[in-house]
């Protein structure tokens, strides 16, 4: 009691899918240990509806979702971030706001959901496998041993958690 909770922000260029599915993960699986946001380098102003249907499945709440640009985060009296995690290749290459507090970063890239093609249930897969992949790596940095790990040792476990 009487933490304060580890900032998470996740990025990817368009913030509908990707990023979305895990601030919505980390928001519903962190408990009080965590407060997970999103942003897109070019948002697309609208969240993917099959990332909704895919939480929706999951049983995770998508109250409050929305897609919005980084900079967002970056304005005076946004929250610090503990964390910048890039989800998409895309993202991890451009240029982003200098984040207040040297957050950790890391770049957990995964192909983008979005872009599937092929009938509705080859889309929905794509939405599924990757947030199934997505809460693994979520379900392992929470489970990482933040008070005895040394800022450079936890940037390393967090960088290193596998995409499987």
């Amino acid at each position: 009691m009487g933490h304060k909770p580890l900032s998470v922000l996740f990025l990817c260029t368009g913030n509908s899918a990707r990023s979305i599915i895990a601030e919505a993960l980390l928001n519903a699986l962190g408990g009080d240990r965590f407060v997970a946001y999103s942003a897109g380098s070019h948002p697309t102003g609208q969240v993917n509806p099959t990332a909704i249907e895919e939480l929706g499945r999951l049983r995770i709440p998508t109250d409050g979702l929305r897609s919005k640009g980084c900079d967002e985060f970056a304005r005076p009296g946004a929250p610090e971030m503990d964390f910048v995690i890039t989800v998409c290749d895309r993202a991890a290459g451009e240029m982003c706001p200098a984040w207040p507090g040297q957050p950790i970063t890391a770049h957990w890239g995964m192909a983008d959901p979005a872009a599937a093609v092929g009938s509705d249930d080859a889309k929905r897969q794509a939405f599924h496998e990757i947030a199934v992949m997505m809460k693994r790596r979520i379900d392992i940095m929470r489970s990482l041993p933040f008070a005895s790990l040394d800022r450079l040792a936890l940037q390393t476990r967090v960088r290193d958690i596998p995409n499987q």
